[in-house]
């Protein structure tokens, strides 16, 4: 969830309120998980008074919003919202204008489509910026950034002063050497090879690297005359640096994701078109992609939903009038009126509210307005006795029990290597029907695994230092390939207990494997549903050191001790047993 810090004074100021009327701010803060505190107390708090001389004494309120709500990511959005949500102003109306003489273009050439196929653009006319103002800009892309965009991998935002530049601008990719700008605040040009390296030492930029390094051609923008706007997404170009002092901001995202590059767009234009000479107007900018379609942007497109109240009311547990409810809803920005029937309601969606998706998106926005507290709790009119899932409350039992014959439990990973579960136990990948990841990320999860054991091993080894005996064990799920399944693929539930010491303890996990049998109420011997453990061989296991376990008639899993090509092969130097078993039969 993110925290959007907002000065006290700043806030109160917006919102036409002093700090005694608001009694701390209270009934914002409270209601919206804000905490009211200054820089200097933070630091005298987390590093003593010494430290925190010299910081700033400024109050600032830490909120916390929803992660899907990008419109109260900054302080215009969170008082806009305020306002409208304490009825004393209407939700603005937003408008794209064109302009007058020539509309600012942006080409993008077919070289961006391996990289980052989209861009959109809009431009702020005749903004009046204040240093609080032009903050608040800068944080609000960062934030932005940081959410939405998934740290610039997703879209990422430049925004110029239009006024040193020179339309049409192109967004195009070239080879890293044949770039060569000034980026922002640096006196110097440099080629983006050298940018790339520069940048591997900055704390800020380093995290967004990656993104582009390791491909062919980089992308950049352009201007008419040649200057470099921007190395999307790494750095923008110091020649369009915007200041206090800019008028006229051109903004431009591009990125790998369209839909979410024109949310992004939609969100800061309209933040801050509250600042422009014709309030909550933003020029347009036309778009130009490779195969010739022009398109122009901003959308801010309104649109409308049609909601039932009878059904509002039914999901939120109130009864509400219609009137009502459109009056709850108008008051979370989304401007609601009573149609047809009387029981209708229909909504206008703004295009600040991009996480309005479907009809119970309205729904939850008509709750929070009414209030989850004021909502009556009541039984359900259905008579159901909840009861814990067969499998999961055998799971829990075993569990305590294995904790109390002196095996510590570890939670390993359900994905692992090809490695892992094939080549350290003497098995080919084939033969062990595991399932593959079509896209893995890093060579240490590539296949779901098919066993607990290396899981138990790779803990072991990185905690040889421990005091010997290490006994652990893990009641966990395996995955197989499965065709009779929808999926292709199945889960067992599987016990897997390891002893790992200067001997190879085998019968201690054979007494712990009689413990088991013993909790489960399955006596030893083939008769009566009991169990057996019969010679047997397998790739993990030293030669004549394994056994395999029969219950009620089926095989369960195996028992042993480790060969030591495995033990090796896991990093270990002591002998090691181990059990493996299927706990599912026993429901």
């Amino acid at each position: 969830m993110p925290t959007v810090s907002v000065k006290r004074d700043l806030l109160f100021q917006a919102l036409g309120r002093n700090y005694s009327e608001c009694r701390a701010g209270s009934w914002l803060c409270v209601s919206r998980g804000g905490r009211g505190t200054s820089e200097k107390e933070i630091i005298s708090k987390e590093q003593g008074n010494e430290k925190a001389e010299g910081a700033s004494d400024v109050v600032l309120y830490k909120i916390d919003v929803p992660a899907n709500r990008y419109d109260l990511l900054c302080l215009e959005g969170l008082v806009r919202g305020l306002q409208v949500f304490k009825e004393r102003i209407k939700a603005p109306v937003y408008k794209r204008v064109t302009p007058n003489g020539e509309i600012q273009k942006l080409i993008i050439t077919e070289e961006t489509a391996k990289i980052r196929p989209y861009a959109v653009a809009a431009v702020l006319r005749n903004i009046k910026f204040t240093k609080d103002r032009y903050d608040s800009f800068i944080e609000l892309q960062e934030k932005l950034h940081q959410n939405i965009c998934r740290k610039r991998a997703l879209v990422a935002i430049g925004t110029h002063d239009l006024d040193t530049l020179s339309g049409p601008f192109t967004y195009t990719a070239k080879r890293p050497s044949d770039i060569k700008f000034k980026p922002l605040n640096k006196t110097k040009e440099y080629t983006a090879c050298e940018l790339m390296n520069i940048y591997k030492t900055d704390n800020h930029l380093k995290h967004y690297l990656h993104i582009i390094e390791n491909k062919p051609l980089y992308p950049v923008i352009y201007d008419s005359n040649g200057v470099v706007l921007s190395m999307p997404p790494v750095i923008n170009g110091n020649h369009s640096k915007i200041t206090v002092n800019t008028r006229n901001v051109f903004i431009e995202c591009t990125g790998t994701d369209f839909t979410k590059a024109k949310i992004v767009l939609d969100v800061i234009v309209t933040m801050f078109s509250e600042y422009c000479e014709n309030q909550f107007m933003v020029e347009a900018a036309e778009v130009v992609f490779p195969n010739g379609k022009s398109y122009t942007f901003p959308e801010l497109a309104y649109r409308k939903e049609i909601v039932r109240a009878d059904l509002i009311n039914k999901k939120v547990g109130i009864r509400e009038t219609p009137e009502n409810i459109a009056k709850l809803l108008t008051r979370m920005y989304l401007k609601s009126e009573v149609i047809g029937d009387g029981n209708q309601i229909e909504i206008e969606i703004p295009p600040t509210r991009a996480d309005i998706i479907h009809a119970c998106d309205i729904v939850e926005d008509a709750a929070i307005a009414y209030g989850y507290n004021n909502i009556q709790m009541t039984l359900p009119k259905t008579y159901t006795i909840a009861n814990q899932f067969p499998l999961n409350k055998l799971t829990e039992l075993l569990r305590q029990d294995m904790a109390a014959a002196g095996f510590t439990e570890a939670l390993t990973f359900a994905l692992c290597s090809q490695e892992d579960i094939a080549d350290k136990l003497g098995l080919d990948i084939s033969a062990t029907k595991a399932v593959h990841i079509s896209n893995p990320k890093t060579a240490e999860f590539q296949v779901a695994r098919t066993t607990l054991l290396p899981g138990l091993l790779k803990t072991i080894a990185a905690n040889r230092k421990m005091p010997l005996p290490l006994k652990l064990f893990e009641i966990s799920d395996i995955v197989v390939k499965d065709s009779s399944r929808d999926v292709g693929a199945r889960n067992y539930r599987h016990l897997c207990a390891v002893y790992y010491n200067k001997n190879p303890g085998f019968e201690i996990i054979h007494g712990l494997l009689d413990r088991i049998m013993q909790l489960l109420n399955v006596p030893p011997g083939e008769k009566k549903g009991g169990y057996v453990i019969k010679a047997s061989e397998g790739s993990a296991f030293f030669p004549g050191r394994c056994a395999e376990i029969l219950a009620r008639g089926q095989s369960i899993g195996k028992l042993g001790v480790l060969h030591p090509d495995v033990i090796t092969k896991f990093e270990l130097t002591m002998p090691c047993s181990s059990l493996e078993i299927n706990i599912e039969p026993f429901l």
